[in-house]
């Protein structure tokens, strides 16, 4: 149905994270990418993640930035991270 990058517990939350990598943010911020569209299909795959993995901490959407200008060559990519992105 489709893909989610991270799904990760802290103790409170459950995340379902988006990553993207962008190599700048000249052609707009990386989190422009989850598009409406995109958040959808995101919550569609989380819902069947949790039908078949019950638990009590609260879902949340965050989404991660990476901006690495030599690709897998950037030696400290810069990383946003966007708790309860939508």
């Amino acid at each position: 149905m489709g893909e989610i990058d991270i799904i990760a517990g802290n103790g409170r939350y459950l995340a379902f994270v988006e990553v993207k990598l962008r190599k700048n943010g000249r052609f707009g911020a990386a989190c422009e990418a989850v598009t409406p569209s995109k958040q959808r299909k995101l919550r569609l795959t989380a819902q069947i993640y949790l039908s078949g993995h019950p638990t009590d901490l609260q879902p949340r959407f965050d989404v991660a930035e990476v901006y690495a200008p030599r690709g897998a060559h950037t030696e400290q990519p810069d990383i946003y991270y966007i708790e309860n992105a939508f």
